[in-house]
């Protein structure tokens, strides 16, 4: 077992491409379930949308640019289609129809009915192409001793970071003006917003297409990642890792998803790395398999996930007070 690999590997992991992607997406969460209180479990619909509709737009022959575009507003669409039926119940309606929203967006994507758009079960490759002839970068490596990057991965980490301080920047300016104040008070007691006269049912519908378009942003990006885009990589799991993430950083708390989103990937490596290094060992002797590292890996994160809800459910880096009076 190599310590400092695993050390590294971690390191890397923590400020890496999925990290990035998954504090994006934790942000929009964030916006929905810290600030506003809406308990959205198909996230990774929203995420899906956008992928689905940038490359679909590109594929169609449209520029990228565009097909930024059609994802956002694919995004926003999704939003009012789920709160509509939904934002006037009770929270735990909105939780079941968001994940069912989810799965029956991915069958419809790997169905033969959408197949002429989606490609089916094989999805869209090649489609940003655009994306990476922007690249600055030199050919090489980039970064200090054994933490590096070439210049693709590096060019698509940069691009990722910096979309997470923006839109981090233009929550911190949401959340902080009255349209701000509004959705944390009926977070709190919605009947006591509505008392008020404000429009509690518009409010949540905003925060919920807001909190989705970036979701989708976050789909996007990772989707040009990988130039590709395929509907079985939408599950429902990707929702619940943005949901331990915000909970980790801390719910309505302004740089939580993004700390929580560097932890969450530097402990999964750490983890990973340590489970494979003891069974290569022979730590376990014939008890565990290496099939097992996986389901092991998950359930301590359970774990660990259970114990921060019970004895710190503002998250490692919130406070109730901070998130009521400020927004941070």
């Amino acid at each position: 077992m190599d310590p400092v690999g695993i050390l590294v590997e971690a390191g890397r992991a923590a400020i890496g491409v999925p990290a990035a992607a998954y504090a994006l997406s934790a942000v929009g969460l964030n916006l929905q379930f810290g600030y506003t209180g809406l308990l959205n479990f198909g996230h990774v619909g929203f995420m899906l949308v956008g992928a689905y509709g940038m490359a679909i737009t590109v594929d169609q022959g449209g520029p990228l640019w565009l097909g930024f575009i059609v994802g956002l507003a694919l995004a926003a669409l999704l939003g009012i289609l789920i709160g509509i039926p939904t934002l006037r119940l009770r929270a735990d309606y909105l939780a079941i129809v968001t994940i069912a929203m989810g799965e029956i967006l991915r069958l419809l994507a790997r169905s033969r009915f959408a197949a002429p758009l989606t490609k089916g079960v094989f999805g869209i490759q090649r489609f940003a192409d655009d994306f990476f002839e922007l690249n600055p970068l030199p050919r090489g490596r980039y970064g200090v001793g054994t933490f590096r990057f070439d210049q693709r991965t590096m060019w698509v980490v940069i691009v990722g970071w910096v979309l997470v301080v923006v839109v981090t920047l233009l929550v911190r300016r949401l959340v902080r003006s009255p349209w701000g104040r509004v959705i944390r008070a009926i977070r709190e007691d919605e009947d006591a917003a509505r008392s008020l006269g404000k429009n509690v049912f518009a409010y949540k519908m905003q925060s919920l297409m807001i909190g989705g378009s970036i979701g989708a942003l976050a789909g996007m990006y990772l989707a040009i990642d990988q130039q590709n885009v395929t509907p079985d990589a939408y599950v429902p799991l990707l929702t619940f890792y943005a949901f331990t993430i915000v909970i980790m950083g801390g719910p309505g708390t302004l740089w939580g998803p993004a700390v929580g989103s560097i932890l969450f990937w530097f402990l999964f490596e750490v983890l990973d790395g340590l489970m494979t290094g003891a069974m290569a060992a022979g730590w376990f002797g014939t008890l565990l398999e290496s099939t097992d590292i996986g389901p092991i890996r998950f359930a301590l994160f359970g774990i660990g996930l259970m114990w921060l809800m019970a004895y710190r459910p503002q998250g490692l880096f919130g406070s109730r007070e901070e998130s009521l009076i400020d927004g941070r």
